[in-house]
C-alpha cells in the first residue's frame, strides 16, 4: 500500500504501481497459506471463524475504501496511507492476541513416543522371552528419526486423491471470479444519471464491496452449512458468471447497473460456498 500510495502520479507511476500490487497479492496469498494452516491446531470452529472472519475483513476493507472515496471525498493516495496501519495490527494479533498454547503443544509433542499398555495373556498361557521381545516390537512406537520422510510419489498420490473432488473446482470457481474482479469488472460502466454514482472511479469499489458482502454471507454460514458434495456445479456457475459478464462488457446488453450488483453478489456468494467446501 505504502509503494503505490507513495508513487508519483501519471504515467510516471505505472511501475511502482504495478509492482506494489504485485507485492500486495504476494503477501495476501502467503497469508492465506500459512494462516489457513494454523486452523489445524485450534479445534473445528476455527475455519468456519477463519472463513468468517476473512469474509468479514474483505467486505470492512472494501467498503471503508469506497466510503472513503466516494462517499466522504478521500484522496486515493490518503486512503492508502492510513490503511498501511493494517499489516502492523495483524502482525501484533499474531504474537499479542492468538493463543500459543496449541502451537507449543504440538511442537512439545514431536517425537515423543507413545506409551501403550500391553494385552494381558491367557491365564494358562506361558510367555517366553521370545514373546516378551515381540510384544514389546508390536506395542512400542518406533522411533520416528527412523520412519522416512514421505516420498515425492506419496506426497503426489495423496495430492491426487484430493484434486477432482476439492482442488480443480476450488482452482476453477478462483480462475472465473479473480478474471471477473480485475478484468472485467472494471469495464462494466453505464451512463451516470442511470446510476447512483457522481463519477465514473464509483463503480470498481462499489462493485468490490458488493462481492466482499455476498463472500462474507457465504463464509459465515460455514458453521450452520458446508456444501460437502458436488462442488463442480458452483465452479459452474461461476464460469457462467464470467461467461456473462464479459458478453456484456463486448457487446452491453444488461438493462441497468442493479443486474450487474446482483451478479458480482452472488459471484461471491459461491465462492465462498466452493471455499467452505473445499476446507
Amino acid at each position: 500500500m505504502l509503494v503505490v500510495a507513495l508513487s508519483p502520479a501519471g504515467s510516471a507511476g505505472i511501475a511502482a504501481k504495478v509492482a506494489g500490487i504485485v507485492l500486495a497479492n504476494i503477501s495476501s496469498g502467503g497469508g492465506e497459506v500459512n494462516f489457513l494452516a494454523l486452523t489445524h491446531f485450534y479445534g473445528r470452529t476455527s475455519l468456519a471463524a477463519w472463513g468468517s472472519g476473512t469474509g468479514g475483513a474483505g467486505l470492512l476493507g472494501a467498503g471503508a475504501y469506497a466510503l472513503a472515496t466516494t462517499g466522504l471525498g478521500f484522496s486515493v493516495q490518503g486512503t492508502l496511507l492510513a490503511s498501511a496501519v493494517v499489516p502492523v495490527g495483524m502482525v501484533l494479533s499474531y504474537f499479542c492476541l492468538l493463543p500459543l498454547g496449541p502451537l507449543e503443544a504440538a511442537r512439545g509433542g514431536e517425537g515423543k513416543e507413545l506409551e501403550y499398555e500391553s494385552v494381558p495373556t491367557e491365564d494358562n498361557e506361558t510367555t517366553t522371552p521370545e514373546d516378551t521381545r515381540e510384544q514389546s516390537g508390536l506395542l512400542t512406537q518406533p522411533d520416528t528419526h527412523d520412519t522416512p520422510p514421505p516420498t515425492l510419489r506419496a506426497n503426489l498420490l495423496r495430492a491426487r486423491a484430493l484434486l477432482l473432488p476439492y482442488m480443480l473446482p476450488l482452482f476453477l470457481v478462483y480462475l472465473a471470479e479473480y478474471t471477473i474482479n480485475q478484468g472485467v469488472s472494471p469495464t462494466l460502466l453505464f451512463p451516470l444519471p442511470s446510476t447512483p454514482f457522481t463519477h465514473y472511479r464509483d463503480f470498481y469499489p462499489t462493485y468490490a464491496t458488493i462481492y466482499q458482502l455476498g463472500v462474507f454471507v457465504s463464509r459465515s454460514s460455514l458453521p450452520f452449512f458446508r456444501l460437502r458434495s458436488s462442488l463442480y456445479v458452483p465452479s459452474g456457475l461461476q464460469v457462467l458468471n464470467l461467461a456473462v459478464l464479459t458478453a456484456h462488457a463486448v457487446v452491453p446488453f444488461l438493462p441497468s447497473v442493479w443486474v450487474v450488483f446482483g451478479v458480482v453478489f452472488w459471484e461471491g456468494v459461491l465462492g465462498g460456498l466452493v471455499y467452505g467446501g473445499s476446507g
